[in-house]
């Protein structure tokens, strides 16, 4: 069974700055990571693989080179084999040039895929659409928020666990088929050192456009039907007033009041 997990390369959240200027993300001398996300997905295909034998898991990026950064992670925390999808051509991407891209690159490396992970989410654009892209592009069933996953016995059914808007729901899958991943019970792992050394044994593979079926006007920016005008960081918010409860009758009166001052209602004589 083949196990793809697509991730991505973030900035770290807490250094990020934005140019006033031009309303663009300030990336020089930011740290990047392996997002989140992408290592929960990943840590749902390892344990998926210490359950099931002959699991193989494939990591996918599409970035620029410093992406085998993250990369080298997923293959410290236990992916077998990794592809970079880097090129010139794909610079300025969207989330559906993106997702494309992406496709294009599984069908092109790993196309026997069994099932397919990814982060709900990347922290940086927050957008959660490259998942559900990806499924409508190769055409295959989607569960998106997992927070647990697992394999039937016969390796042909998938059973998730998913956060939803009230809780928490059961679906099952038919595979092939995608699953996002979100937190769920799961912390996030240190390598040891023999993983590091034995990452370094793996095989890291670089994709050019020229081996995806894709011409160059779907890919990057000219493949891309949405444009980030401007980025921008929202408003801070100030606290809210705390009102002691001790004293039930003093505690309503002072709710009273505020919500006057603020003219919702007349106050009580």
């Amino acid at each position: 069974m083949k196990i793809i997990v697509c991730v991505k390369q973030v900035p770290e959240i807490t250094d990020v700055k934005v140019n006033p200027e031009t309303g663009t993300l300030i990336r020089e001398g930011v740290a990047s990571i392996l997002n989140p996300f992408c290592e929960y997905a990943l840590d749902f295909a390892v344990q998926l693989k210490k359950k099931h034998a002959g699991i193989r898991i494939t990591a996918i990026s599409m970035g620029p080179s410093q992406a085998k950064t993250a990369l080298m992670r997923c293959l410290e925390l236990g992916a077998d084999e990794a592809f970079l999808a880097s090129d010139f051509k794909f610079a300025g991407a969207d989330t559906w040039a993106t997702a494309r891209t992406l496709a294009a690159t599984i069908r092109a490396v790993a196309s026997d895929y069994d099932l397919i992970l990814v982060g709900k989410q990347a922290i940086d654009g927050d957008t959660a659409q490259v998942g559900p892209e990806l499924a409508e592009i190769l055409s295959i069933p989607q569960v998106m928020y997992g927070v647990q996953i697992r394999l039937a016995e016969n390796l042909k059914r998938v059973q998730v666990k998913r956060e939803t808007e009230h809780g928490y729901e059961v679906v099952q899958m038919r595979l092939p088929g995608i699953v996002s991943a979100g937190k769920g019970s799961l912390i996030r792992r240190m390598p040891s050192v023999k993983d590091i050394l034995d990452a370094r044994r793996k095989k890291l593979h670089r994709v050019e456009a020229s081996a995806l079926d894709l011409p160059d006007e779907e890919l990057g920016l000219q493949g891309s039907p949405t444009q980030v005008v401007k980025v921008f960081a929202p408003e801070a918010k100030t606290g809210g007033k705390m009102i002691d409860g001790a004293d039930a009758d003093a505690a309503a009166e002072e709710i009273l009041a505020f919500l006057s001052g603020k003219n919702i209602f007349s106050a009580h004589p």
